[in-house]
């Protein structure tokens, strides 16, 4: 455990972090699996999921939770599974 009392503010910023960070990106991931499972089901209001899952990706990058790449990463896969689905259903 910490002694000095600037490690012991330490300590405790990083708790409430940690726990700001992991709520942040459980709420990122719940969005995106949902976000996937919409395109992969196709279901009606799929592209409103999308949107919705990539607002939370860029909200978690901009609290600095994950890092740009990645939140630039996710969205453009997103996208793209969109897009895929999208032109599978018009070939058909």
């Amino acid at each position: 455990m910490a002694n000095h009392p600037s490690a012991k503010k330490r300590y405790r910023q990083n708790v409430k972090r940690n726990a700001r960070n992991t709520a942040l990106r459980s709420r990122m991931r719940k969005a995106i699996k949902e976000a996937r499972l919409a395109i992969e089901n196709d279901a009606e209001d799929k592209r409103e999921i999308i949107e919705d899952a990539v607002a939370e990706v860029y909200r978690t990058k901009s609290k600095k939770v994950i890092k740009s790449n990645k939140a630039s990463r996710t969205v453009s896969r997103l996208m793209r599974a969109l897009g895929a689905e999208t032109t599978t259903a018009a070939a058909e």
